[in-house]
């Protein structure tokens, strides 16, 4: 068992169950999956961006990852359907744990300037995704090796019903959000 899920059923329930009242720990909000996704554009050009990015995206995640199609032609883009146009992999489990307090606690830590996450990406059921512009903040991978810096959105998918309850659970996780200005 993860450190990170063991402070969860350890710190994070009883101060969420203190918060919002729920008289049941199944009733408490908890981390579902994490979603990496890689949208890549240029692979319609050039498909070993793809296969690069595909090899980035497994060290980051620790999984091997699917090659996202396009679902319907596009002339403007030049795209087809059917033709690859980025990749993605899901977290669950032990695998989610691991990369989310890898993601809190050591990725965004190497960011320039980081002043915190907004805490208002939220999808209206207590669901957050975040966008990373430079996928070389994870210590896997070798910035001598990357030939062109791909940006990556995580998707965090809660079981909370609310924003605020999938806020909270975050925040208790770690997340570092920015604080609020007043007015």
């Amino acid at each position: 068992m993860s450190n990170l899920k063991a402070f969860y059923e350890s710190e994070v329930v009883p101060k969420l169950k203190e918060t919002f009242g729920y008289k049941n720990t199944m009733e408490v909000p908890r981390l579902q999956k994490i979603v990496l996704n890689m949208g890549l554009g240029e692979a319609i050009h050039n498909i070993k961006i793809l296969d690069a990015a595909v090899e980035e995206l497994a060290a980051i995640s620790g999984q091997k990852p699917v090659i996202t199609r396009a679902k319907r032609s596009v002339a403007a883009f030049k795209v087809r359907e059917g033709m690859p146009i980025g990749c993605c992999v899901t977290l669950r489990r032990n695998r989610m744990y691991d990369f989310f307090f890898k993601m809190v606690n050591v990725a965004l830590a190497r960011v320039r300037d980081f002043r915190g996450l907004s805490d208002r990406a939220m999808d209206g059921r207590g669901n957050y995704t975040v966008g990373i512009r430079e996928q070389i903040i994870f210590p896997e991978i070798d910035i001598d090796k990357i030939d062109k810096i791909k940006g990556l959105n995580v998707s965090v998918v809660t079981t909370a019903n609310t924003d605020e309850e999938g806020r909270e659970l975050l925040r208790l996780l770690g997340m570092p959000f920015r604080a609020r200005q007043s007015g």
